[in-house]
């Protein structure tokens, strides 16, 4: 509102706010000079910034504010006088923004008459005129697909997603890599999964095949579970898991009995976890705690070749044997490195005692810097018939301890499928609760006819 400099306009003294009146040029009571009091500035519309209508399947990226240099500049809008605005003191009328010329960021005229928004009713349903607002999401109907330009929301099942693991679109968290893993090579597969209770996944799994000199397969799985009371649980298993794997794949076509080539491949992973506790530069070369809460982990794994079945390991990780015949009964081939274990090894508690002890699943070996002597446990076996090995960490087994439980939990197409087989038994333990990270490797056992070669 325009305001002429009239002092009788004024609804007091701008000093000592003393009612005055028409034609006081100084204040009665403080004697301010009224002819000095500054005008307001000038009056300046405020423009509210609206959205220019797009058509269906036009870039979102035409909501925003342009970033090239002088894009505000281009198609200045020229507004009409505000017709009643004078010395009257009436307010002028309102404008909508439809009664005023303008242009967009590039340059081109505003079009009249805004086309009615897209409202994205519910999947299967068709778009109808909102009237209020426009999505800033691109028509899914029109708009390229997401798979085409990256990886795909997990939650939208539309939007792209950013290399900070959001989507563009919904803004949704991705689960990160190593929460969900899956892998199959031939014969041999292998799940892994964070849970439903741990924020991160600390297991980590590696199969792998290679030939002997007589050319016979051996495939090969390892198995490894962080431990989470100790610094970088999650590298801990992830590099005990590699270095074993690839110290089976140059031992074993090299000749090297499978036995010993697992016993090397436990004891490559411990140099690989320890060498994860020294600082760089060899700062803490003589510190007496440098190895206080180390990076740590179990380790399990098995090798099939040539009719023998091979395992190793160290910690409570297991491998169980489930023949392809259910009428045969299936075995636990591992011992855990645990209290319980040492419990009922010793006599001093039954199965069900030690393992209903809060102590239970304290373990008593590990691979690590911080560990005690490192006993590797190897075992070689000579199965009569096709069955299936199951190398698991506790976040499985727990729901399926036993022997026969563990059996009836794998499926009956599991030697024919192991992939599928091991993504069931990970839901076996997601559905139990998932209060630890599942790993799981199913590697069918084929015995080899008469005549074949001999590890």
């Amino acid at each position: 509102m325009s305001q002429s400099h009239q002092q009788a306009s004024l609804p007091g003294c701008p000093s000592c706010e003393e009612p005055l009146e028409p034609g006081d040029l100084f204040c009665g009571a403080c004697g301010y000079d009224l002819s000095v009091v500054p005008a307001p500035p000038g009056e300046r519309p405020t423009v509210a910034l609206t959205v220019p209508s797009q058509g269906a399947g036009a870039p979102d990226s035409a909501a925003r504010v342009p970033d090239e240099p002088g894009a505000q500049d281009a198609g200045a809008v020229e507004w009409p006088p505000a017709a009643g605005a004078g010395g009257s003191g009436h307010p002028a009328p309102t404008h909508r923004p439809t009664d005023l010329p303008g242009t967009d960021s590039a340059g081109r005229p505003l079009p009249t008459e805004a086309p009615p928004a897209v409202r994205l009713d519910p999947p299967g349903g068709v778009p109808e005129a909102a009237g209020d607002f426009q999505l800033a999401a691109p028509d899914p109907r029109t708009a390229a697909p997401a798979a085409a330009r990256g990886k795909v929301c997990v939650a939208c099942r539309s939007g792209h997603v950013d290399p900070d693991g959001y989507c563009e679109n919904c803004g949704h968290a991705q689960p990160r890599e190593r929460d969900h893993m899956e892998q199959e090579l031939g014969s041999v597969a292998a799940v892994s999964d964070r849970g439903l209770r741990h924020h991160r996944n600390e297991d980590a799994f590696a199969v792998s095949s290679t030939a002997l000199p007589d050319g016979s397969p051996a495939v090969v799985a390892i198995v490894c579970d962080g431990v989470s009371s100790a610094t970088r649980p999650d590298e801990a298993s992830a590099a005990a898991a590699s270095a074993a794997n690839g110290a089976l794949m140059e031992s074993l076509p090299r000749g090297t009995h499978p036995q010993q080539a697992m016993h090397d491949a436990i004891l490559a992973a411990s140099e690989a976890v320890n060498s994860l506790a020294q600082e760089p530069g060899g700062a803490m070369e003589h510190d007496p705690h440098r190895h206080r809460n180390a990076p740590a982990c179990t380790l399990v794994g098995a090798i099939a070749a040539s009719g023998l079945l091979v395992v190793g390991w160290v910690g409570d990780s297991r491998v169980y044997w489930v023949p392809r015949d259910r009428a045969h009964p299936p075995a636990r081939l591992t011992e855990d490195d645990s209290w319980a274990a040492q419990m009922v090894a010793t006599g001093l508690m039954n199965e069900a005692e030690a393992y209903a002890d809060e102590r239970a699943h304290a373990i008593t070996g590990w691979l690590g810097a911080d560990a005690y002597e490192l006993e590797p446990h190897t075992a070689s076996f000579k199965p009569d018939r096709p069955g299936l090995v199951v190398v698991c960490t506790d976040g499985l087994w727990n729901y399926a301890e036993a022997a026969a439980e563990m059996a009836t939990a794998v499926p009956a197409d599991a030697y024919e499928r192991p992939l599928h087989g091991a993504q069931v038994l990970v839901g076996h333990a997601l559905d139990g609760g998932g209060h630890d990270n599942v790993t799981v490797a199913l590697l069918p056992f084929a015995v080899p006819p008469q005549g074949a070669g001999s590890a």
